[in-house]
């Protein structure tokens, strides 16, 4: 192993390169990723390459973002390159967290037409906090709206925003075409020299980025960062060794979250390259290594020497700003999709994913088969539903609501930085939304091209359930990110949802005269033959009130009627829900059925008397406060 003896007793190993990429979501970490890959020749003469073959769980594939950092490693020459691929979305910021652990630096990937972004300040804050060098990529070059040098200028600003010290803002540029494959370290004003592969962006990685540093007398020391599973070996540890060495079939300390120290022998040792773990006798200091053979380590723990055990500091994340109720699933139509229906199968799954995921919360609540799942945000907290329901889980849902804290005696929320992008004559219709919402507008900027940019801040209680609404009023052109910012005094009252629900007041099968009956109400939600029951939102209200509906009549036959005139009747499609918009559409009284097969909303209480004497008390409780 390559070493240079270095004052204060330390050593870095040359052979070795740990960084991540970090950017917004969509800048194109995951396709410069496949770049790199390709021209490592990771991929066999032949072989089908598949787009962002770093994306490999079904919904980041779907949805075309990254959920969970993962690693993979490049030869350059004689350098190997351990490179982690970080989600954009502020929601699994705990996966960016995580990331930033392993690494020695990282590349800060900017759009060359949208700059940097409420994510990009995310992760830029959490790589400076690191003290990790940073590498800016500006990436798409080719756009036709590319502004180069206005975006690098807007980076320069965001590290002077995030206080960075003079040798974080000395960061060196180099400009890249992900999809096309090449990177280039020259530019003409705002015209890049088109470059042949990415050799300019791994040659400048290589000469920025530190080799990772170890004390060459300390003992073996290594924390675990994250998760994976092997249907061979069972639960895998990953790891960055800090310092000295691990064998193969070697027993360790293991440290616990709660200070303990057990011992524990390494059954399978696993280095990276390229795409694939393959099999390693030992590993070194700044390597990063999976471990099979301890079925019960988790993230945050360490593994150090059996003699001289010296435990590292435990993992801190943020804390989540948005949580949600799950429980099993209490609907008349419970039972019909899926496998797992119980309570104590739902806890199973949750306290799974605990494991793995150090930016859940998991609290019990006053019902047995409820719990309160604290996250990020709601993408993070869809994502986790829709991951159970395709495993076969049948759950009730309910409204996302904040996680507030007390500050001084007095409650505060949790307020987002919102950055929105849209053509001028949208900026009025915007601007009134976000005011109803209580956001604060801290810049504006024309770039002179048609599109404004505007810079908010507003309470996370607003934003929940905005995203449809800003689509529909922008006719689903304009662009909305946000990132958690800080906590501030709670605002009171916002306004919710404007519109009221149809509600059905009894069980049956949808038909086409009850639909066409009721279309001239609002959007309907379900469709002729569509099996509902009492109290199961079946449309969106024009009107801010709920309606009870009957959506199951029959048409009666009589000698007039003839039952041809049926044929006659034009249906508005039904307004087909996904799980996100579910979440999004819900008010307090409200809650998602999701099975396998379905996405149904409907009423916390089911029937009519129920509702009305909550109404009540909720009215009475109002009038008693005041």
């Amino acid at each position: 192993m390559p070493q240079t003896a270095q004052s204060n007793n330390t050593a870095v190993r040359e052979d070795l390169r740990n960084v991540a990429i970090v950017a917004h979501v969509d800048h194109g970490k995951t396709t410069l990723v496949d770049g790199m890959l390709r021209q490592a020749g990771a991929f066999r003469e032949g072989a089908v390459a598949t787009d962002r073959v770093m994306d490999s769980m079904d919904l980041e594939r779907e949805k075309g973002i990254t959920i969970s950092a993962k690693n993979t490693a490049i030869q350059h020459g004689d350098v190997k390159l351990n490179v982690i691929d970080t989600p954009g979305h502020a929601d699994f910021g705990g996966e960016v967290e995580r990331g930033l652990t392993m690494v020695d630096g990282v590349l800060l990937l900017v759009d060359a037409s949208e700059g940097p972004l409420p994510q990009t300040r995310f992760v830029l804050r959490k790589a400076l906090a690191g003290k990790l060098p940073v590498i800016l990529v500006i990436n798409k070059v080719d756009r036709p709206d590319a502004r180069i040098k206005e975006v690098i200028d807007e980076v320069y600003d965001l590290f002077f925003d995030l206080d960075a010290t003079e040798e974080q803002i000395d960061f060196p540029i180099v400009y890249t075409n992900a999809k096309q494959g090449w990177a280039s370290m020259e530019i003409d004003g705002d015209v890049v020299k088109e470059g042949t592969d990415l050799k300019p962006l791994l040659d400048l990685l290589v000469d920025t980025i530190p080799p990772p540093s170890y004390d060459p007398d300390h003992p073996f020391q290594a924390l675990v960062t994250n998760l994976a599973a092997s249907s061979y070996v069972g639960r895998l540890a990953l790891c960055r060794v800090r310092h000295g060495r691990v064998k193969k079939g070697q027993t360790v300390a293991w440290s616990h979250l709660d200070g303990t120290i057990t011992s524990a022998k390494i059954t399978n040792l696993y280095v990276t390259e390229n795409l694939s773990s393959v099999d390693a006798e030992e590993a070194g200091p700044g390597e990063i290594i999976a471990v099979a053979g301890i079925p019960e380590i988790t993230i945050g723990e360490t593994l150090t020497d059996t003699d001289d055990p010296r435990p590292l500091p435990v993992i801190s994340v943020d804390e989540p700003s948005l949580s949600v109720t799950i429980g099993i699933n209490t609907s008349p139509l419970a039972g019909q999709d899926g496998k797992y229906l119980t309570a104590r199968q739902v806890k199973d799954r949750l306290d799974r994913e605990l494991v793995g995921n150090v930016s859940l919360r998991v609290n019990d609540t006053e019902r047995p088969d409820t719990w309160e799942v604290q996250g990020r945000g709601e993408l993070q907290l869809a994502v986790l539903v829709e991951m159970m329901r395709r495993e076969g889980y049948e759950l009730t849902v309910g409204k996302p609501q904040v996680v507030t804290r007390e500050v001084d005696g007095k409650k505060h929320e949790p307020v987002e930085r919102v950055t929105v992008d849209a053509p001028e004559e949208y900026v009025g219709v915007i601007t009134q939304l976000l005011a109803l919402r209580k956001g604060r507008m801290e810049q504006m900027v024309n770039h002179g091209t048609g599109w404004v940019r505007m810079d908010y801040l507003v309470p996370a209680r607003g934003l929940i359930g905005f995203r449809t609404e800003f689509l529909t009023e922008t006719r689903g052109t304009g662009l909305m990110h946000h990132v958690s910012d800080r906590y501030e005094p709670w605002f009171g009252e916002l306004r919710t949802r404007p519109t009221g629900a149809l509600v059905s007041d009894r069980s049956g099968v949808v038909t086409p005269n009850a639909c066409f009956t009721l279309q001239d109400r609002g959007a309907l939600f379900v469709h002729p033959t569509e099996q509902v029951y009492e109290g199961m939102i079946v449309g969106e209200n024009a009107r801010s009130e709920d309606l009870d509906v009957n959506i199951v009549r029959e048409k009666h036959l009589n000698n007039i009627r003839s039952a041809g005139a049926d044929e006659m009747i034009r249906l508005v499609p039904p307004k087909i829900m996904s799980l996100d918009q579910a979440m999004e559409f819900l008010r307090e009284d409200e809650c998602v059925e999701v099975t396998p097969e379905h996405v149904r909303l409907r009423k916390v209480a089911l029937k009519s008397v129920d509702r009305v004497k909550q109404a009540r008390a909720m009215k009475a409780g109002a009038a008693a406060r005041h």
